[in-house]
């Protein structure tokens, strides 16, 4: 399964939620089709390659649907994440009040600078680095995120991967890579800036042209 099918099926659940709210009770894959940007056929498509299927005359129901999405992509249940970095990004991430609704908890947060130090109980708490492999072995915590400078990621993926963590989102400058049973990933948010105002600056209708296409696939 590759990732742009993965990025597509989230959008499919965020749309449903949309039109749920607005009262909707069924779909057609047409309408779903147009509410995500991409074609009818590739909505069928991907909801085939996990065995769900609709009916020509009645669509599908949105809260069976819903279910059957968020049980695909562990919604079902809530996920416990650390954190590695309490900087700039990682204090935003704490601070960030939309996970909770999408079945994400920011659990800690972890940090060699004993000035970052806090245990609160309502707050996330930070604590010493040293402390993350006890904390994640005694919570079964298998997804992290680093936010810590370009170079001691490495050496933080490395923590992470020792004291049991499966599947990281990496917003250092850096590409990583572990082990072949840990998904990484790589989350450069200059690269993504730059990209933009590559674009935006030399006018380039064409090529944004096909980015959305690709967006789209």
């Amino acid at each position: 399964m590759n990732k742009k099918c993965i990025i597509r099926l989230l959008r499919y659940k965020n749309a449903l939620h949309r039109l749920n709210t607005l009262g909707f009770v069924k779909i057609f894959s047409d309408n779903l089709a147009d509410a995500v940007g991409v074609t009818a056929t590739q909505v069928r498509k991907d909801f085939s390659l996990f065995g769900i299927s609709g009916n020509k005359r009645g669509g599908y129901q949105i809260d069976a649907l819903i279910e059957k999405l968020n049980g695909l992509m562990g919604k079902d249940e809530l996920q416990e994440v650390v954190i590695v970095g309490g900087g700039n990004i990682g204090t935003a991430l704490m601070k960030y009040k939309g996970f909770e609704k999408e079945g994400i908890k920011i659990v800690a947060c972890f940090d060699i600078d004993p000035s970052k130090y806090q245990k609160k109980e309502k707050e996330v708490s930070v604590m010493a680095l040293e402390e993350l492999k006890d904390f994640v072995k005694a919570r079964k915590i298998k997804i992290g995120i680093i936010a810590v400078p370009e170079i001691a990621a490495q050496q933080v993926l490395d923590h992470m991967l020792a004291a049991g963590i499966k599947g990281i989102v990496n917003f250092a400058p850096i590409r990583l890579r572990g082990s072949a049973d840990c998904v990484i990933n790589n989350v450069n948010l200059v690269l993504e800036l730059e990209t933009v105002i590559y674009f935006i600056v030399n006018g380039l209708n064409k090529m944004i042209g096909e980015i959305h296409e690709d967006q789209k696939s």
